[in-house]
């Protein structure tokens, strides 16, 4: 497999108001491992809130999801708006509350979420040139949202697995070292933390996520 230029779209920095940070940071390890080149892209807007996690309540600030991001990134993050979706060769979504709060506004509105513009267009450019589409956690929820359509996984969530359903999508339960794979949409999806499960079997899940979705962008590649 040649190299592969791989978008890794953020939304902060923290469990309950950005990304994921286990998740962002086993979903860089693995496309590091597997030789990928990566760039890191996020919106450049104001957090929909603020968590001071240390009690889990709302803390009275504000923060830049792209300014947030750069943490994660260890440095400059590309501003979403200036993505050229022709200079990648798939895109993948870690998850954390930031994914359905600052990307979409899923946390808030369930299936009646809107959807942030930039990501909506950068997830539609993806799909129309048939670039693969990975994403995990809660982030199907974004995936959905943007194309209305789509089989994905956020684990076992009924509630949530219900609210895909009304957006559009298929939902697959899958247990937390387990992936959905949508060969027609070119959708790979692990449920990571939306699973209560071990640092480690999330790790699983994620890395099996991340070489599916390189796996795609081989053309003529099987699906397993």
């Amino acid at each position: 497999m040649s190299e592969k230029h791989i978008l890794v779209l953020l939304s902060g920095c923290g469990v309950f108001d950005g990304s994921e940070i286990h998740e962002a940071v086993i979903s860089l390890l693995a496309l590091s491992k597997e030789g990928a080149k990566v760039t890191i892209t996020a919106p450049n807007k104001e957090q929909a809130h603020v968590i001071n996690h240390q009690i889990g309540a709302p803390a009275d600030e504000s923060r830049n999801v792209l300014v947030e991001s750069a943490r994660i990134a260890r440095g400059p993050v590309l501003p979403l708006n200036e993505v050229n979706v022709s200079d990648y060769d798939a895109i993948f979504i870690p998850g954390g509350f930031g994914a359905a709060k600052n990307l979409n506004t899923f946390a808030f509105d369930g299936s009646s979420c809107t959807i942030d513009e930039q990501v909506e267009r950068v997830i539609r450019e993806f799909h129309t040139q048939s670039k693969p589409i990975g994403a995990c956690c809660i982030a199907p929820t974004v995936v959905v949202r943007a194309l209305g359509c789509g089989i994905v996984t956020i684990g076992q969530d009924a509630d949530t697995a219900e609210a895909i359903q009304a957006m559009g999508g298929k939902h697959l339960g899958c247990a937390v070292t387990e992936i959905a794979i949508d060969p027609v949409n070119k959708l790979v999806t692990a449920p990571a933390y939306m699973c209560d499960a071990s640092l480690a079997d999330i790790a699983i899940g994620i890395e099996k996520a991340i070489i599916a979705t390189l796996a795609l962008t081989e053309p003529n590649t099987p699906c397993n």
